[in-house]
């Protein structure tokens, strides 16, 4: 197994230490590190595409396995501000229907012989998602250290910036569903 592979891997296995830590109410600081894990998550995303183009290291299963990694390390976060209020539960529909469309095309795609690669939209609408997600999750930090002020309405932010993150994703998913249509026999 080569190392963006691994890096992927990496990614999936802490998708439940960030949510064990994140959800465990107990634990000081809890969103603070629960930030340090998903920025770790989010790094490993960075690399594996990196280092798999620039070493030719590009297999079937990063293909698949990478964007499910990145699925469910950003799910489990905004699975995470919904039940603390900070994420309306449209939002979480938009982002996976668009994953689950998306997810289902390449999959027609992949049993014709075609790979439709990610767009430049996927990737702005993943680094949105990644880099709210952890602004939120700062701010959640804080703000349980009561050191926000009482004037900030921070469910109101972290809503606007994850609406953001909806959009982007109706665009992101909009573009590669037409990239798709000349590319994939839907008749079969």
């Amino acid at each position: 197994m080569n190392l963006p592979n691994k890096l992927t891997i990496i990614r999936m296995l802490i998708t439940p230490i960030f949510l064990a830590v994140v959800l465990w109410d107990k634990l000081p600081y809890r969103f603070f590190i629960a930030a340090v894990i998903f920025i770790i998550g989010s790094v490993t995303d960075f690399l594996d595409g990196r280092i798999a183009r620039k070493h030719n290291l590009i297999t079937n299963f990063g293909k698949l396995a990478d964007p499910l990694a990145d699925k469910m390390l950003t799910t489990a976060a905004l699975l995470v501000f919904m039940q603390h209020g900070l994420c309306s539960i449209w939002v979480i529909m938009i982002v996976l229907a668009r994953e689950f469309t998306v997810t289902s095309v390449r999959l027609v795609a992949s049993s014709q012989g075609v790979v439709i690669p990610a767009n430049q939209w996927g990737k702005i609408k993943t680094i949105s998602q990644m880099v709210f997600s952890i602004a939120i999750m700062i701010l959640a930090g804080f703000n349980e250290m009561g050191s926000l002020p009482a004037s900030f309405d921070f469910p109101l932010l972290s809503n606007i910036l994850l609406w953001i993150t909806a959009v982007l994703t109706i665009i992101s998913g909009g573009t590669y569903l037409w990239a798709s249509r000349s590319q994939i026999d839907y008749s079969k």
